[in-house]
């Protein structure tokens, strides 16, 4: 006997089913347009990009035994909950969002690599589960020393060196961008 089993996994942020999605695209860059929240004047910040990582697996079962499993891995944005202050707001500040989008799709990369190397065997979902758990916790650690690194944006030149750090980490993990 065949059965599916499907599950599907949210990192960073709840999206609800109508709430609109970008998926991170290599020929797109976010515009101040994608940002449609409402500006956080109480927060020190002058925009946020909202990201994160969509997951979700299937797994195929013959008689109590796993089979095969399949996956999806994406990087998305989400406007709905992304936010600028337009008077404080330049194309320098809209870099930094930017990278915190790509910073997205470079983990959105290293979990399908990760993903790639797992065996087919009866704990696949518990080790994927674990995967997950552990890539979101690296992603949020890594935005926030890449916020703490360039101050913000506000240190131009170490912005540039993430900016070169990021492209270049991204092209070594071509082979594991999503095929849509």
């Amino acid at each position: 006997m065949h059965k599916i089993v499907l599950v599907m996994c949210l990192l960073l942020f709840v999206q609800t089913n109508d709430e609109p999605v970008m998926s991170w695209q290599e020929a797109y860059r976010l515009t101040w347009n994608d940002f449609k929240a409402k500006p956080k004047y109480s927060s020190s910040a002058v925009a946020t990009a909202a990201s994160g990582i969509t997951f979700g697996f299937s797994i195929r079962e013959s008689d109590d035994r796993v089979i095969s499993f399949t996956t999806e891995v994406h990087a998305h944005f989400y406007p709905e909950q992304s936010w600028y202050k337009p008077e404080r707001a330049d194309n320098h500040v809209l870099g930094h969002e930017q990278l915190h989008f790509d910073i997205t799709e470079l983990f959105a990369r290293k979990f399908r690599k990760r993903i790639s190397l797992l065996k087919t065997t009866n704990d696949v979902a518990k080790r994927l589960r674990a995967i997950h758990r552990n890539i979101n916790k690296e992603l949020a650690e890594f935005q926030n020393q890449y916020d703490t690194e360039t101050d913000f944006s506000r240190d131009i030149e170490m912005q540039l060196q993430w900016e070169l750090f990021i492209k270049k980490e991204l092209k070594k993990l071509d082979y594991f961008k999503s095929a849509d």
